[in-house]
Parts: C-alpha cells; sequence; structure tokens
C-alpha cells in the first residue's frame, strides 16, 4: 500500500471532494495520522508494562479549515453515505450512537477540559487507509488526526506527550474503551524507520533504529469482520486488575509490569484463580519478553527476536485467549514458512492482523502459502503487506 501523504493526486482529489462537499476549498490545511504495528509487547500498556510499536505509513488524512461560526462539519470518505455530520460546539458533550463523529468531539471535550481553547467551528474532511477492523489502531488514528487539527487550527501548542495523553483520554472517557497508551503513543512519537521502547509506566521511551538487513515486516490481516471487541478488551482489562488487586495483598507493586516471571510465579497462590492466573501471567511474562526482544532486536539477533515473537502469540493464545482461528491460523502457518524468523498477533486481538519476519527473497512465496491454507482453513482470503515504517502525526506542507 502506498501512503496518501507522499501521493499527490490523492490529495488532489481529497481537494476536489473537499470543494465539492462544504462549496471550495480556501484556506485549507492538510494533515495526516498513521497507523500502527506493535512488534512486541501485547497488552502490557494497561499493566504497566513495555511495549515496541512503530508507526506506519498508512494511515488517516484530514483537510480541515475554521469556519466564522460555531458548526463543526464533518465528512468521511469511507462512510459517504452518511453525508456531512454536523453539530454545534454547544451540543459537543452529546454522543452519536456509534459515528466516527464521537472521536471528534472527544478530542473537543479533552482539551477544553485541559484548558485549552476551541471556540469557532471547523470543517474537516478525512479518509482512512487503515482496513477496517485491521488492529492497526484506526480509532488512536483518528484521535491523534484530530489532536494535530485542532492544535494547529486554533494555535494551541499542546506539547505533543498531553496530546497523546488526551487521544487516550478520550478513547478511555469518552469512547468507553480502557485501552492503555501504546497505540497513541506510537501514533503522536513515530518516526521513519524507528521503533519504540516504551516503559507504560513512567512513559519513558526509547527511539529503536528498524534494522532488518535481508528481512521484511509482512502484515497479515485476517479481514475478519467485527468492531473493536469492547467488551471482551475491557473483561481483560478487568480481569488483569483483580488479579494485581489479590497480588496487591502481600507486595508492594502498583502494576504487574513491576513483576519479574520469578516473583510472579513465587507468589501465585495469591490470585487463586485459575482464569486470572492466566491472564496477569501473560502481562507479566510478555513484559520481560519484550525488554528481552528489545536488546535482541538492537544487537541484530532477529533470529532471538523471532523467537520471542513466536513465545509472545502461543501466550497470546493459551494464557490471555484474544487470538481466534483467523489469527492462530495466520501466525501459526506462518511460523512454518521457509525464510520466516518469528509470527504473532499485532493488536487487541480476536481479529485483526498478525505480523512476521520475512526473508524478502521469500515474501511471495509467503504470501502465497500462508494465503492459500488461511482461505482453505477460515473459507476466505487475507490481505497481505509489507509494512513501512514512517513518522508520526502531523501536519503536511504541500
Amino acid at each position: 500500500m502506498s501512503t496518501v501523504v507522499e501521493n499527490s493526486s490523492v490529495l488532489s482529489a481529497l481537494t476536489k471532494k473537499f470543494t465539492e462537499v462544504f462549496g471550495d476549498s480556501k484556506n485549507v490545511e492538510y494533515y495526516f495520522s498513521p497507523g500502527r504495528i506493535n512488534l512486541i509487547g501485547e497488552h502490557t500498556d494497561y499493566n504497566g508494562g513495555y511495549v515496541f510499536p512503530a508507526s506506519i505509513t498508512i494511515g488517516t488524512t484530514g483537510l480541515a479549515r475554521l469556519r466564522n461560526d460555531h458548526k463543526v462539519k464533518l465528512y468521511s470518505e469511507n462512510f459517504p453515505d452518511l453525508g456531512v455530520i454536523e453539530f454545534d460546539l454547544s451540543d459537543v458533550e452529546n454522543k452519536d450512537g456509534g459515528s466516527w463523529s464521537n472521536y471528534v468531539k472527544g478530542m473537543i471535550i479533552a482539551l477544553k477540559g485541559a484548558g485549552y481553547s476551541v471556540n469557532h467551528g471547523f470543517e474537516l474532511l478525512i479518509k482512512g487507509e487503515i482496513p477496517t477492523a485491521s488492529g492497526l489502531s484506526s480509532s488512536a488514528s483518528l484521535e491523534l488526526l484530530v489532536g494535530v487539527v485542532l492544535d494547529d487550527l486554533f494555535d494551541l501548542h499542546v506539547p505533543r506527550l498531553e496530546l497523546v495523553q488526551l487521544g487516550q483520554k478520550t478513547e478511555n472517557d469518552f469512547i468507553g474503551i480502557n485501552s492503555g497508551i501504546l497505540d497513541q503513543f506510537a501514533i503522536g512519537f513515530g518516526e521513519v524507520k524507528h521503533a519504540i521502547l516504551l516503559d507504560c509506566n513512567t512513559l519513558k521511551y526509547e527511539m529503536v533504529p528498524v534494522e532488518l538487513r535481508d528481512y521484511d515486516i509482512v502484515i497479515m490481516n485476517t479481514n475478519k469482520p467485527r468492531a473493536l471487541t469492547e467488551s471482551k478488551y475491557n473483561e481483560r482489562f478487568s480481569e488483569t486488575r483483580e488479579a494485581l488487586k489479590r497480588m496487591q495483598t502481600k507486595l508492594e507493586i502498583k502494576s504487574l509490569g513491576q513483576l519479574s516471571n520469578e516473583s510472579f510465579d513465587a507468589n501465585v497462590d495469591l490470585i487463586a484463580d485459575e482464569t486470572l492466573i492466566k491472564r496477569a501471567r501473560h502481562a507479566v511474562y510478555e513484559n520481560n519478553r519484550t525488554k528481552i526482544a528489545q536488546k535482541a532486536f538492537v544487537a541484530g539477533d532477529l533470529a532471538k527476536f523471532g523467537q520471542l515473537l513466536n513465545a509472545s502469540h502461543k501466550s497470546l493464545k493459551e494464557d490471555y485467549a484474544v487470538t481466534g482461528i483467523e489469527l492462530d491460523t495466520l501466525a501459526e502457518t506462518a511460523q512454518k514458512q521457509a525464510g520466516v524468523l518469528g509470527a504473532r498477533m499485532t493488536g487487541a486481538g480476536f481479529g485483526g492482523c498478525a505480523i512476521a519476519l520475512v526473508a524478502h527473497d521469500k515474501v511471495n512465496e509467503f504470501e502465497r502459502a500462508v494465503g492459500a491454507e488461511y482461505e482453505r482453513v477460515v473459507g476466505y482470503p487475507a490481505s497481505f503487506y509489507v509494512a513501512q515504517i514512517g513518522a508520526g502525526a502531523r501536519k503536511i506542507n504541500i
């Protein structure tokens, strides 16, 4: 997939659409917010652990301009049947069912709550390239897109970390998903050809050059139709919180991410529930796996990194129970292919995408073999593309 940002013909077409929808394109500004992959460290962010994500070159493009009144007018190329969604700034607290406009409302509320002035209406046209329900974080991409749009249009000068945190606040408080900060952070701080090792407990981070030599990261999309499974996601959040609470009866910890594998194993009896033990074990072991994986990655030991990807998927399947036949078929079939060092699901799970570390000269063969097996087992095709690591959410100067 090419990126909208680099494609002037796409921007030209979007400008034409903006004119068609909003009357003209005077004073329009252009913005882009990427999607993300997470190399390793899944469901660790809200457990105070480490994650290792990178922003990618597909994402959400926005065209926007200020209005002289208090009307907000929105249009999505992805949902043309909805037409123009319109609301007044005085009505921003009211949710619009399951509409994408809630992400815009949520970011306005979050910014105003943090003391920033959003005192005029605006027009916003968006086009999202991220495959629907792919687990590449279209919601956080949209939140950060709206964030950079409002920051620029209203000259707010919001520090990037605060903008990232307000994106998470929108997801948690207005949308109602108990997510950690992984997605917004990766999208807000992404750099070309760099991954981010982020300690979600302290928000300290390290930019890590992505040096894959003769290998590519291949994204494998299940194409499983789904909405983000909010109930299951929030259920896992609650389960790990309960496990933490039980361990805190003896241990002085604020998060599962503070535990070594050994200290967890030595105190597992405190949890006294097999399901909760599994959930917590994944959070602890995955966090420690991520720290080892980053060291292997930096050292150029891609074989070791690949083994940790495989171990991560096994834990997500057996302990965290967030995979399913689609993701398991992709990841486990990928792991058996020639030239593959490792594969795992990425994102929340329950559908969405997996990633594989594949020798560059084996990619075509890999896609054919995995694609054929997936269609045989699942009954419909998967999609494949090589991930390009790109920059974070930003204004586009054209």
